[in-house]
Formats: structure tokens, sequence, C-alpha cells
């Protein structure tokens, strides 16, 4: 199945994936090794033992009714009582699934288009969209043909299978940027200049969690051809520069404060020149662009009530989702209610909700009885509510989030509240008009359970992140949300919004306002020492953190891909007779790969000088002798090519240096059973003797070609 003109799914790879289970289920293959297998595959451990949660890949949010289906057969099937999750990234997610049938599971999913590939571990995960892409007034392009071209792009891409960390884009139409691009490593927003050129302003360094910030502006206008390499140049500084030793700070937001935010553009800059060289004869996207016309604009999320398309006589009706799942028969309801009233697509928002797109105004009537009967409805005023699934089956959960934001309501002036079970904020607290996200803290020798606030939150364009407010004890934080709500509602009929009023109040308001919900006797503790739904005292446990590879996969493995994504720079290169930078690729290739190779056997790894690596793994450990060996001989034939080029000699190294790194992949996994290294150095659809052909030029033809440095 293509949606979206898209075809995501290998089915290849799931066979890959049933075997390394059924080895790793025999005692064949280790944990580490397994868990590496799985993330990739986006399949991700859970609270309970023995069950998993999978999370599927809904580019854009974009689902048709096979799809739907799909998805209903699969809870059917092997989660009977199992729900599916929609999360604030569009994705969709089905918990409890017992690891014998996850094969099974992806298998079902690949055969309606729908792929979990990359959906989890350290890579490019889902890219979000402004949901109202192609049917909104004010965008200046409809954005999924470029969505298509990124998430294509990058996708099984070698530089990004083991990044340090996870990494995070967003696509808005338009200036309002409902995507909210702030919160995003890269997010990328369609303008109009002011001399009338449609491209695009290019966010950087954005994340929420650990030390929230908002993203930098690299580019306040890029043109679409141009928008591949710019993405690129920042998930390289990501990969090049991110911390891989200490995962907290292993974030693209960690590097501008790093660099300073100058200092991180400058980098960028110079990263910038070699991805465009080498994405120069790459196809690239293309859009149809327009000047947009003026309206209100909906937010992230769904619209919060029938909105007119720009397309006459259609309209999006968008349906809030209880508690941010449907169960098997809603799927199957919703599948029926679009092939009966010729609904082509239905999409995922960022306040996991649904949207039915083009609705014809006829229907509109109709296609509300039907939702009823799925017990199912548009948005009501208050219950723009988002919570993650904190407790109930995530390993980082602190807090019960799934329990307590059912309690809680936006009120009359319908406020945002986002609710995450940890700091992580997966629900986007700073966000929010009101943010919590959940905390232990240790009161009168009793850990009690807490909600850090955040107010006034705006992630799309023009907007900030909220403020921090107070800490209040989870048993209290109905009464909290409800107060800071009153106070907004005393200013009355003010069309003053949330995001303003919570600027205009003065120094420490909401520390007073909150004072005695956050103050806690020695007499208070049994009243507050419960987390909702919780019988037993609070206790935060101790699960082993957020599943990652190991040092050794992730480290070895980077390098591998680095490697990879060098040699296909050097084969664009050579297409384009760039001799200097293609040689250059070749260089790199032979010193990252034998950095992987001085790690695995505890040496210096970090160092660039090759020779220097080479001559301490000839010494020292004898099982790569031939590998080293084998290079010599080919850094001896690049050292010649250095200084006078031949076309053929440069095609005999560039097959030399492919077969050596896919024997020194081999290796690596000899000496090491825990790595996981599968096509890492799988040569190119079109190996080096066929693009060197393909630039139709010989040394007889043109004569050498002397490279200087």
């Amino acid at each position: 199945m293509n949606i979206n003109g898209m075809n995501l799914v290998k089915t290849e790879e799931v066979d890959h994936f049933d075997r390394a289970l059924q080895a790793y289920l025999s005692g064949e293959m280790d944990a580490d090794r397994f868990q590496a297998v799985r993330l990739q595959q986006g399949i991700y451990g859970q609270r309970q033992e023995g069950v998993n949660m999978v999370r599927i890949k809904v580019p854009g949010g974009k689902l048709a009714s096979e799809q739907l289906v799909a998805l209903a057969e699969v809870l059917e099937n092997y989660v009977p009582e199992g729900r599916a999750h929609i999360t604030t990234r569009q994705d969709a997610q089905i918990h409890y699934v017992p690891l014998k049938d996850t094969p099974a599971v992806l298998r079902h999913l690949a055969g309606a288009g729908l792929t979990t590939r990359e959906a989890c571990g350290n890579t490019v995960r889902n890219v979000t969209a402004c949901p109202l892409a192609g049917v909104c007034q004010r965008e200046h392009a409809d954005v999924a043909p470029f969505l298509q071209g990124i998430v294509e792009h990058f996708l099984r891409h070698p530089l990004t299978q083991n990044l340090p960390r996870k990494f995070k884009i967003s696509i808005s139409g338009c200036e309002s940027d409902c995507a909210q691009g702030m919160l995003h490593d890269v997010g990328i927003v369609a303008v109009r200049s002011e001399e009338g050129r449609f491209g695009f302003k290019v966010l950087a360094g954005g994340g929420l969690g650990h030390k929230p910030r908002e993203a930098i502006v690299v580019e306040s206008f890029v043109e679409e051809k141009d928008l591949l390499a710019v993405v690129e140049a920042i998930v390289v500084l990501h990969n090049r520069y991110s911390d891989r030793t200490k995962r907290a700070k292993s974030r693209v937001k960690f590097l501008v404060d790093r660099f300073g935010a100058e200092g991180f553009v400058a980098k960028y800059r110079e990263e910038l020149e070699r991805t465009r060289a080498a994405l120069a004869t790459h196809a690239y996207p293309k859009g149809q662009w327009h000047g947009g016309k003026s309206g209100d604009a909906p937010g992230p999320g769904a619209p919060r009530h029938l909105f007119k398309q720009a397309q006459a006589g259609l309209y999006v009706f968008p349906v809030s989702v209880p508690l941010w799942q449907l169960g098997a028969g809603q799927l199957q309801g919703l599948a029926a209610l679009m092939e009966d009233f010729g609904l082509s697509d239905v999409r995922t928002t960022q306040d996991q909700n649904l949207m039915l797109v083009s609705v014809p105004e006829a229907l509109l009537s109709a296609l509300e009885v039907r939702l009823d009967g799925l017990r199912l409805h548009g948005p009501q005023s208050g219950d723009d509510v988002v919570a993650c699934p904190g407790t109930s089956t995530c390993r980082l959960g602190i807090t019960s989030s799934m329990t307590v934001a059912p309690k809680l309501n936006g009120g009359s002036r319908d406020l945002r509240i986002r609710v995450s079970g940890c700091h992580n904020g997966c629900a986007q607290p700073e966000t929010g008009d009101i943010g919590i996200f959940g905390e232990g803290r240790r009161m009168h020798g009793k850990l009690v359970p807490h909600y850090q606030m955040y107010l006034g939150g705006n992630g799309c364009g023009g907007g900030a992140f909220a403020i921090k407010g107070p800490s209040v004890p989870a048993a209290r934080i109905e009464q909290a949300v409800e107060r800071v709500r009153q106070g907004y509602a005393d200013i009355g009929e003010s069309s003053e919004s949330f995001f303003e009023w919570t600027r205009k109040r003065e120094h420490g308001y909401f520390e007073l306002l909150l004072a005695d919900l956050v103050r806690v006797s020695e007499q208070d503790i049994a009243s507050v020492s419960k987390d909702h739904g919780y019988q037993g005292d609070f206790k935060v446990l101790q699960l082993g953190g957020g599943e990652c590879a190991g040092a050794v996969q992730d480290t070895v493995a980077a390098k591998f891909s680095e490697a990879a994504y060098e040699r296909d720079c050097r084969n664009a290169f050579a297409v384009q007779r760039k001799y200097r930078e293609a040689l250059e690729c070749i260089e790199a290739i032979a010193r990252l790969v034998s950095q992987a190779l001085a790690f695995l056997v505890g040496q210096n790894h970090k160092t660039s000088d090759l020779a220097e690596m080479l001559n301490g793994l000839r010494r020292e450990h004898s099982v790569f002798e031939p590998l080293t060996e084998k290079l010599d001989g080919v850094l001896e034939r690049y050292a010649q090519l250095k200084l006078t080029f031949d076309d053929k000699v440069f095609a005999a190294v560039a097959t030399e240096i492919d077969g050596w790194m896919k024997e020194a992949e081999q290796a690596c996994a000899l000496a090491d059973s825990r790595l996981n290294l599968p096509g890492m150095s799988s040569p190119p659809q079109l190996d080096a003797s066929s693009i060197v052909a393909s630039i139709g030029l010989s040394a007889q033809q043109e004569g050498d070609i002397t490279l200087t440095r």
C-alpha cells in the first residue's frame, strides 16, 4: 500500500527481526544485541515483563481506512483488551504485545503499508506536520511532498542508524507554525519573503524534557532545493559532536549551548557546504506555492471546532478521542464510516485526537450521528487534555499521568492542559496553557508524588515556552489547576489569551496563589503520600531507565554508520567529478572503521591519527593483523591517487576500501557477540566501478588530474 505517495515497508526487515527473535529466545543471541535489533524495529520494553509496546510511524499523521482496519486486527488477534494509543508525535502505539507475537504484528502492519522501522532508538523519529496540511487556507504550500522527501531520505539512511540520541523534525505550511518547530531538533516553516519568494525558515536545537530549550533560527530563508541538505547538515553535526557518553546531554539543544548560537550556526554552515555538494545531483521534493489567506490559526493539534477548508464546500471534522486511545471496534467503525462517506484520509494530531478531512457539507450531520454510535464526538470545551502513558506502561514513568489527566479540565475558556508522568515531557507540558510533569519529592522522611507546573506555554509561531511555576503534591493538583483556571476566568470576557495573561502577572504571583497547596506539614503527609490510582504509598521503581544500546554497540555501530555515510558521499562526489572530496571520503572511511576496531580492543579510538591507530592494532592485537595489512595496501594506492588521479585506480581503491570495511564488520562481530551490525558496510546499489564508468571520463581522454592539498 502506498499512502501519501510513500512506500516505507521492507518485508525482509521483518524476516530479519523474526530470525533475531528466535535466536534470542533460544539463547543464541544475548539481550544487548537483541535490544538493538528490537529498538530499530520500533519495539520498546514496558514496565511489565514479557510484553512490549509497538510504535507505528505515521508521517504527518495521515492514515487510510485500510490502515485503521489493520490496527484493529492487530488488537483483536494479539491484544484483545488493548487500545491503540495516539501520541503527541502523531504516532500510534499498541501496548501489551507479547514478545513472541511481535513478528506477526509487524507483518500484519506491513501488509497495510505501516512501518515501525526507526520509531524508537537513536535515529530520526516520526516526522510531524501541521495536521491541516493541504487543506488550510493560511498555508503557503501543502507540505506533504516535503515531508515525504524528508521521510524517505532519512529512513534507513546510513548516518541515522546510530545517532548519539533521537532526532525530531517538524514541518509547517505557514508562519503560524502549528507543528511547533521551536521544540524540535529541526523545525521547518514555510514562509514568504519580503521580496515575495517562497521557501523555508529553519530552526534547530529545540527540545523539552531535561533543560528545555527553544530552537534558534539557522536559516531565515532557504529555497526548496536546499532543504534536504540543510536538514542533513544538522543531522551530521548531531552525529559528530553530541556526547555519546552522557545520554542526558546528547541532543542538538546541548550543542547550541556548547558552541553558543553563533558558533553552532558557523559549524552548521561549514557542514552545509559539504552536504549541499554531496546532494547536488539528488532529486529534491517540490511543492505548489501560493500566498495563503488570512484567518485564525488553529494552533497545535486538531481544530477545536468544525474547520472550513481551502477547498470549497469541504470541512475538517475534528474528533475527540477518549483517553487518547481507540479500541478495535472504534477503529473498524471509523474505517467503515470513511468508506461509506467516501473519505480518503484521517489524521492523528499532536493533541492526541483525530481529524476527518474533506467532509462535504451535506454529510456533516450524518457523520456526527455515525460518530456518536462509536462513542466519539467533536471536541468539547475543557477537554483539550493531553497525557503520556506514565506509570501505566512506561519504564521511565514516575506518576500516573493517565489516571490524573481525566480529572483535569480546561474549563469554559478551553485551556490546553498537558500531563507528563516524568520530566522527559512526552506530553509537551512546556507548551500547554497549564502543563505538569510528575516527580518525587522527599518531605518529612517520606517520598511524596508531585507535579511540577508550567504556565502559559505556546509552541507555535510567535509563542514561547511556559513559565515555570511551583511543584504541587499530586493529591492537590486538581485544586491547583482549578485555582489557576479560576484566576484567568476572573478577567471576564477579555480577549486576552492565557499566554498573554500569564506574562502580565507580577513575579511570584503563582507561587503566592498556590502557596497553601505547596506547603505540606508533617500532619499532612498521610493525605499526600499516595499517587492517583494507587492504594499504597508512593515509590519510584528502578526499572533501569530508558532503553538504549550498550556502549560497545552504540560506539562501534556509530562508527560504521558514519563510514557508510562517507561511502555514499564519496560516490556522489565521484559522479560530480569532485575528486578531491571523493578521496577525502576514502580516508574518512579508513579512519572511522579503524576507530571502531580500536574502541573494541580498548585502545585510543578518539585520535584522528590513522597511522597511530594502525600501529597500535598491529602491535597489540594480532587478531586484526590481516585487516591492517590489507588496509596498508589500500592506503598506499590512495596516497598515489592524491598525487595523480586516475579513474581506474580510483575505482579499484573504492572497491577495495568497501570490501575491507565489510571484512572489518565481520571481524568486529566475531570479536564481540553483542554487536548488531547488519548491512552497515553493504555496498551501495551502484558500486564504485559503475559510478566511475558513469562519469564518462578516463585518464586517457582527459589526462592526469593532479591534486594538491
